[in-house]
């Protein structure tokens, strides 16, 4: 007798869903990767992490700017954090932005399913990923150099935000209507003087006082001086440079929204 035995092979059945992933995986991703770029950049590390720490180190521990009754540090770290906000929201958003649209970067990412609201998302929480890192080694230095804070943490946080907003919204603004080698001379330049005249290292009213009205109205300005109350002074929340970094921030990023050129 011979014994037949049936086999019966089942085939499973898979059913292909093309399409995107989810956008905020998307953004996730992407955020990583402009994170990523940021920091294995030489030229924005030296923006963003080397020459604000070398000011504050320098100026806290030479006595070459007055900066009035107390420690230096405790005048010094406040603007140095606004000065940090600056070189990452704006001058080195700026700049690769730039070159990125140069290069033909955006436009190829304009034609993937991540939309372009959701690069710009992705490019702001690298911006914000950079200014933790940022805050917390200026942090420490300024700590070690003998700094006191005081004030509310909310409104520093406060003021970190609508700063980081400010300053983005105008390098977004620079870097998608120059050139790119005309948005790197513009950022640096635009960096260097607001560094002198922003109230970052050397006091507002060392200058005219007709002078001052104007610098304080400044986006690092208002940044500056409001870290500044809050941590040198421990003062309420200042909601007149507060008010002033959410013009910019409203005008800078409604700008830059409307006149950006992805090609």
């Amino acid at each position: 007798m011979t014994a037949t035995t049936s086999t019966t092979t089942t085939t499973g059945r898979y059913a292909p869903k093309p399409g995107a992933a989810p956008l905020s995986r998307m953004i996730a991703a992407q955020a990583v990767l402009e994170t990523k770029m940021l920091l294995r950049n030489g030229e924005q590390l030296l923006l963003t992490v080397v020459i604000p720490t070398l000011l504050l180190v320098l100026f806290s521990s030479v006595d070459i700017v007055d900066t009035g009754a107390g420690k230096a540090v405790d005048f010094l770290a406040p603007g140095i954090l606004a000065l940090a906000v600056m070189s990452t929201a704006f001058t080195g958003q700026a700049i690769a932005t730039g070159f990125e649209r140069r290069y033909g970067v955006l436009k190829r990412l304009a034609s993937s399913p991540l939309p372009r609201w959701g690069l710009m998302t992705a490019k702001t929480a690298s911006v914000l990923v950079t200014e933790i890192l940022q805050v917390i080694l200026l942090t420490v230095i300024a700590f070690a150099l003998g700094w006191s804070p005081h004030g509310n943490p909310a409104a520093v946080l406060l003021l970190l935000v609508l700063g980081t907003a400010a300053f983005s919204g105008l390098g977004l603004l620079m870097a998608g209507t120059l050139k790119a080698e005309a948005t790197l001379a513009a950022a640096n330049l635009v960096f260097l003087l607001l560094l002198v005249g922003g109230g970052v290292i050397v006091p507002l009213d060392k200058f005219p006082s007709g002078a001052q009205d104007v610098l304080g109205l400044l986006p690092v300005s208002a940044l500056s001086d409001g870290l500044r109350d809050v941590l040198q002074h421990g003062a309420g929340t200042p909601w007149g440079d507060l008010g002033i970094l959410a013009v910019w921030a409203v005008a800078g990023l409604a700008a830059a929204g409307t006149f950006f050129r992805w090609e």
